[in-house]
């Protein structure tokens, strides 16, 4: 099945909400390290990487080159492999 047949018009993008003032710096950039694993771990499966092995920062970083976002810290490479671990 296409998607075509499954949405009768292209689905549209969430609309995004602010993130809630007055929490630490620490927080913020934590919380998108977090997203950002999020996007790159799904990006991985979605092209066959299937197990935390198969995917060294080399990988992780062409794939975030493939999809437009920057390239990941190793922080974030160890949190994609943790999500591809545990996501089991």
């Amino acid at each position: 099945m296409t998607a075509a047949a499954l949405f009768p018009t292209a689905p549209q993008p969430l609309s995004k909400t602010p993130l809630p003032a007055g929490r630490p710096r620490a927080w913020y950039e934590t919380h998108n390290r977090r997203l950002k694993a999020m996007r790159l771990a799904i990006a991985l499966l979605d092209t066959g990487v299937y197990h935390p092995s198969q995917a060294p920062n080399r990988r992780i970083r062409s794939t975030a080159e493939r999809i437009g976002i920057h390239p990941p810290s190793d922080t974030t490479c160890r949190m994609v492999r943790a999500l591809i671990r545990y996501g089991r």
